[in-house]
């Protein structure tokens, strides 16, 4: 008697649009559900070697909460590529310009460092006030 394994294949690959509200969720708990839902580690048919995973929209970002001091002692670094060139801002501030870039910057940092893991990035959308342009895909409300 032989057991036969299922293996994923890119062509069987079903795609839903998860809308995730991201008012007064913390930031790291947040990042995780997002990531196993990019990755596809919440579906039964699960492989490491295919990207699996769904859309996911995130909304009111600027919303976001984090535990502790970090909103003042947490640091995002960029370089510019020359001499002096580092760049630093606090999460306050990011949270007041750019809050999409605080979640993807948490969802980033969670996902595979390779090809395959961009490519599952791609399907993250991050959107700072509630509205977003998504709805004809009918995406489900995720709670995490």
């Amino acid at each position: 008697m032989s057991v036969k394994t299922y293996v994923l294949k890119p062509d069987e690959v079903q795609r839903d649009w998860y809308v995730v509200n991201a008012e007064g969720k913390t930031l790291g708990r947040l990042a995780t559900g997002i990531a196993r839902v990019l990755t596809g580690k919440h579906k039964p048919e699960y492989s490491p070697a295919v990207d699996g995973g769904d859309y996911v929209i995130v909304v009111n970002a600027e919303k976001v909460q984090v535990t502790g001091r970090k909103v003042d002692q947490k640091r995002y670094y960029r370089h510019s590529g020359y001499h002096g060139g580092l760049k630093e801002v606090s999460l306050r501030d990011q949270l007041a310009r750019h809050p999409d870039r605080v979640i993807e910057h948490a969802v980033w940092g969670m996902m595979p460092k390779n090809t395959l893991g961009r490519r599952m990035f791609k399907k993250l959308k991050v959107y700072a006030g509630p509205g977003h342009p998504h709805q004809a895909h009918q995406p489900k409300l995720l709670e995490l």
